[in-house]
Formats: C-alpha cells, sequence, structure tokens
C-alpha cells in the first residue's frame, strides 16, 4: 500500500477522537496566540505613561510585533516542513513564551521593541504550523470548518485577553499580563510534548528517526492495524524549500495567493485598528466607538465559523469571493450612510462577517494548494506577504486621514484591495482547476 492510499482513506473516513484532540490543542494554542499578541494593546496606555514614551514610540512598540510576525511566517514557518510540525510548534511556544516574561522585565523603549519582534516571529512561525496540522488532520469533509474553527481561537483569546486584564491592570501592573500570557503559553509546550502528535503526512513524507514508530501509534489511535514496514513512497515526492513554490506548477498559484493575502489583509487591519477612532472622530463617544469595534470582531468570528460550514455545499473560492465583494459593498455603505448608533453595529457587524470570513477562507485555500513538503512554507509565505499589507494598510489610512481626506473618500479607496482580492481569488480558483 503506498503512502497516499492510507491518507486517503483516513480522509474520507469518520473523524476520531485523536483528530478532534489535535484539533482542540491547535485552537488553545491560537486562542493563546490572541491573547499574547494583543496583550501589548491592553497595556499601552499604562506602559506608555510608566516608560514616558512618546506616541512615536508607542507606535514603533505597536507595531514591532507584527514586523516580527511577518518575518517569521517566512523564516521559521517553513522550517517546519523539514524539521516537523510538532517541533516548530514547540520552538515557537518556547520562544513566545519566553519573550512574554522578559517583557514584563524591560524598563526602556529599546528591549521593549526588541522582544515584541521576538514575540512577533514565534507567532508568525507558529500560525502556520497550526493550520497545516489541523488541515492534515481533518478529514476532507470537516476540514473547512476545522480551520475555520482554529482561526476562531484568535479573536476568543483578545476577547478573554481583555476581560481579564482590564481588572488585573490597575490592581497589579501592567507586568501581570506579560507574566500570566507567558506562563500559560509555556505550559502549553508541556501539553504539546503529551497530547500533540507529528502530522502523519510528514512522518510518511519526511520518514525522519522513528518514524514507523510513531506512524503505528498514530494508526493505533485512528483505529488501522500496525504497520510492519513504512510504506512505498508515493513516487512524486517534492523537495522542501521557498523556490520550489515557484515551480511551474505552482507558480501562478503562489503570486495569486499572496495578491490576495496581501490585499484583504490590507483593508482588515485598516478596519481593525481604525474603526474605533473614526467612530470617535465623527463625534460618537469613546463607549460606543469600543462597541463598535468589538461587534465588527463579532462579526468576523460568525463570519469565519459560517464559511467553513457552508463551503463544503457551496464551495471554498466562491464564498471567499462573495464575502469580498460584499465586504467591499459594505465598506461603501458604512462611509456613505449618516447612521444611526443601531445601523453602525449593523454595518460593522457586516464588516466584520464578510472581510474577515473571507480572508480566513484564504487559509483553507492555501492548504489545498501545496503538497505536504512544501504546505507550511507555502502557507507561511502567503500569510508573511500578507502582513506586509496588514503593516501598510493602517499606515496608508494614517496618510490619508492626516492630509484630510474625508470618510466617504478614504473608505472607498481602502474598499478597492477587497474587490482587488476577489479577482485575484477567481484566478487562484482557476488555477485549481
Amino acid at each position: 500500500m503506498q503512502q497516499t492510499e492510507i491518507i486517503r482513506t483516513i480522509n474520507q473516513e469518520k473523524m476520531k477522537p485523536m483528530q478532534f484532540a489535535v484539533i482542540l490543542v491547535c485552537w488553545l494554542i491560537n486562542m493563546l496566540d490572541g491573547f499574547d499578541v494583543l496583550a501589548i494593546a491592553y497595556t499601552a496606555p499604562t506602559i506608555s505613561k510608566e516608560l514616558l514614551l512618546s506616541p512615536q514610540q508607542l507606535g514603533m512598540v505597536l507595531s514591532a510585533g507584527l514586523v516580527g510576525m511577518a518575518i517569521g511566517a517566512v523564516s521559521i514557518a517553513p522550517l517546519a516542513d523539514r524539521f516537523g510540525r510538532k517541533k516548530v510548534i514547540l520552538w515557537c511556544l518556547a520562544v513566545i513564551g519566553s519573550a512574554m516574561l522578559m517583557t514584563a522585565f524591560v524598563k526602556t523603549v529599546t528591549p521593549l521593541v526588541v522582544v515584541r519582534i521576538v514575540t512577533g516571529l514565534g507567532v508568525g512561525g507558529l500560525l502556520a504550523s497550526l493550520n497545516t496540522m489541523v488541515a492534515e488532520y481533518a478529514s476532507d469533509r470537516r476540514r473547512h470548518f476545522a480551520i475555520s474553527f482554529l482561526q476562531s481561537g484568535y479573536p476568543i483569546g483578545a476577547l478573554v485577553g481583555g476581560l481579564i486584564a482590564a481588572p488585573l491592570i490597575p490592581a497589579y501592573g501592567w507586568q501581570v499580563v506579560f507574566l500570566g500570557g507567558g506562563l500559560a503559553t509555556l505550559v502549553m509546550v508541556i501539553v504539546v510534548l503529551l497530547l500533540l502528535p507529528e502530522s502523519l503526512h510528514f512522518l510518511l513524507e519526511n520518514r525522519p528517526k522513528n518514524a514507523l514508530q510513531q506512524v503505528n501509534r498514530i494508526l493505533k489511535k485512528l483505529g488501522h492495524q500496525a504497520l510492519q514496514v513504512m510504506p512505498e513512497a508515493s513516487g512524486s515526492r517534492v523537495q522542501a524549500g521557498v523556490t520550489k513554490v515557484f515551480s511551474a506548477e505552482l507558480k501562478s498559484s503562489t503570486l495569486l495567493l499572496w495578491i490576495s493575502f496581501f490585499m484583504s489583509m490590507l483593508t482588515l487591519y485598516f478596519l481593525l485598528l481604525w474603526t474605533p477612532q473614526i467612530i470617535v472622530n465623527a463625534g460618537l463617544p469613546q463607549d460606543q466607538a469600543i462597541r463598535v469595534g468589538a461587534t465588527l470582531n463579532g462579526g468576523g468570528l460568525v463570519g469565519m465559523l459560517l464559511l467553513g460550514y457552508l463551503s463544503e455545499r457551496f464551495g471554498l473560492y466562491r464564498l471567499i469571493m462573495l464575502f469580498f465583494l460584499m465586504g467591499a459593498l459594505s465598506m461603501v455603505a458604512f462611509a456613505l450612510i449618516d447612521a444611526s448608533v443601531a445601523m453602525l453595529l449593523f454595518l460593522a457587524f457586516c464588516l466584520g462577517f464578510f472581510a474577515i470570513g473571507g480572508m480566513i477562507g484564504l487559509y483553507s485555500a492555501a492548504a489545498g494548494i501545496y503538497p505536504t513538503a512544501l504546505r507550511n512554507t507555502g502557507l507561511g509565505w502567503g500569510i508573511g506577504i500578507g502582513r506586509l499589507g496588514a503593516i501598510l494598510g493602517p499606515n496608508v489610512a494614517g496618510v490619508l486621514i492626516g492630509i484630510g481626506w474625508e470618510q466617504a473618500d478614504y473608505f472607498l479607496v481602502l474598499a478597492l484591495p477587497l474587490v482587488f482580492a476577489m479577482v485575484s481569488t477567481y484566478w487562484l480558483q482557476r488555477c485549481q482547476q
């Protein structure tokens, strides 16, 4: 029996408890990532006051994590295709946990920026590995929803982290947020060691030391008989390496995936980071602005889960394109309609539902484009290029607002990248046919 037959059989079966456990552990890790990344946002006012940071210095601190995530996605994530998904997850968790703990002890801006970059490096390397692990353990029927469920952990972790941080910071100082986040992340190292197996796809493809024993342990938990020898190779093994994602078969798909990630994240991070401030600039009170921002994130949570659930019935690419188009139209409505607070909340929910939901669908698309040996590399580089858009979007918005553009004008301009993402996703689908 060839290795492809083993994988195909497992993918078509009903999912077993071990597969659900893998997805749950990855979801918990992603939830902690949401807390770790946004911990700096919760603590920024207190840190700025205590360390006497200028607005420019605070901006450096806030953007340092995004820079680290972009670098980590393109430099660390590909290592999982060579050394294994589980090993890279463990390395990244150790890096994130250690950097979070060190953050609690910094006294000046330079080391603060450094530890935030290091934290971002770990998160950037981790995100692709978690997606790959879930994609490779979920069944064909449940794969898109499993990836969407994984991504839901991030906003949930951010929300729970905010609820926890709010009462703790006044009582114990901003340092407790990073101490708690760092310790929780390091605890997950133990959880991963005990509960998370290596990817079966990786073991069959790369055949590291003791691969047969690891494969048989996994097969036993999945209800299959043990193998006497490693199965026959598929005969189409692909070598790992970033240059391989530009092979003749993958070059067009890679470039189109990068465009979709870049354009969608450009608009998305403008919405996530600027919407509350825009609401305040429009004359509404701070509490209303917070409600609008929270509603946008809540819409994204619902959107990503619903896209994953419906993709098996209506087609993943078709839904991604529809979500991007509706996200752009929602931005037009948000910009042009002189709405009540209730209508603003509804439009914010629609913005999050379609813009965030569509972008998360690209994770599932990326997992299906690349073979096992390139899956983490391809997804990691896609995420990394997307992070460049995430950095650019808020800065473009800041420039346009700073030179006096009206809300309707810059919302319309920043809705265009979603249209470009829709078009590139259409051609990406054509490449897969």
